[in-house]
């Protein structure tokens, strides 16, 4: 029998996670059964909110087990099909398990046109970050012209297209990001009117308040913690937050108590609404379209980082951390 390699969750990580949650697991092959394919990844996706399924607790996405295999967003090619709408050669992505193969129904695959763009997309602008961007901003924030937006972790797979969508909605963008030489991909590539490095900023709420002096209507919040807190007293009235992601609050062994933020919400009768991609799965059809239209008439950019080779999966997900990945953090596992 042929041979593949997964990565299994060798322990529940306390804190933020070390290689050592991570064990590279070598096993049979799978067989695709009736209705089946089997699928050779050429990329697998790795996020921040995969490190909610290390915890043992209730949450959005289920857990992971010890010792059982992972899983992410991939794009693969069929090798094998017993599914009418597949066959061998096509290009899919779904969430499959962290494997160089993994087996899945054909009804859990989407099929990759190679010809749009880049399959590896697939993972990002036109994937998972790219559809949550779309509908978090265009759906939750519902941005006008002359709004002002403010976006946080703006450098990522997710933020950084949200802020090309407001800018291309009319609105004054203003993101937030951990490096100089993301700062200058925002404003000078992207098309943001401003970015705060927040690591080089004593004082966020200054740096707000000169970036946004006509205050803040809608907030894209991919972190909170202290960025978020130095965003909440500069909302404007009817002012829209959507939650995507509290990458800063992951690792946290225990939730810290910030600033009370509900009275500052009467105030400003501001609304503020969580997002999860899933609840739009009818409609990624029309948010691909568009964001496909966008990226063929340049007025939408993107970036990948790649690391090389299935053996650095875990490397590629603990540096999301870190802070490493400008765009969208590709792992590169067969060509």
């Amino acid at each position: 029998m042929a041979s593949t390699r997964q990565w299994h969750l060798a322990s529940r990580p306390v804190g933020e996670p070390t290689r050592d949650a991570f064990e590279l697991v070598t096993v049979e092959r799978p067989e695709p059964d009736q209705g089946e394919v089997l699928v050779e990844t050429r990329y697998q996706s790795v996020d921040p909110y995969m490190r909610g399924r290390m915890r043992d607790a209730e949450s959005y996405a289920e857990p992971w087990d010890v010792g059982e295999p992972m899983k992410a967003g991939v794009v693969g090619e069929v090798l094998e099909s017993n599914y009418d709408g597949l066959e061998a050669g096509d290009i899919v992505t779904g969430d499959l398990l962290w494997a160089e193969h993994a087996v899945a129904h054909g009804d859990e695959l989407r099929q990759v046109n190679p010809d749009l763009a880049p399959v590896s997309t697939a993972l990002g602008m036109l994937g998972m970050p790219g559809v949550t961007a779309y509908f978090g901003l265009l759906d939750v924030g519902e941005p006008k012209p002359g709004d002002t937006v403010v976006v946080s972790a703006a450098a990522g797979a997710v933020g950084s297209v949200v802020g090309q969508l407001a800018r291309i909605a009319g609105a004054r963008v203003v993101g937030t990001a951990g490096s100089d030489e993301k700062v200058d991909w925002l404003t000078d590539d992207l098309g943001f009117d401003a970015a705060i490095n927040y690591r080089e900023t004593d004082d966020l709420g200054a740096a707000l308040e000169e970036t946004c002096p006509d205050g803040i209507d809608v907030y894209f919040d991919n972190v909170g913690g202290p960025i978020t807190d130095a965003v909440w007293p500069r909302l404007n009235v009817r002012a829209r937050v959507a939650v995507c992601g509290q990458i800063s609050q992951y690792n946290a062994t225990e939730v810290p108590t910030g600033p009370r933020k509900l009275a500052t919400l009467i105030e400003k009768r501001a609304r503020v609404e969580g997002l999860l991609v899933g609840d739009y799965e009818g409609r990624w059809g029309e948010a691909l379209e568009r964001l496909a239209g966008f990226i063929d008439s340049g007025e939408l950019e993107y970036r990948e980082e790649v690391v090389e080779g299935f053996e650095n999966a875990p490397d590629a997900f603990l540096g999301l951390f870190e802070g490493e990945n400008i765009g969208k953090q590709l792992v590169k596992v067969s060509d």
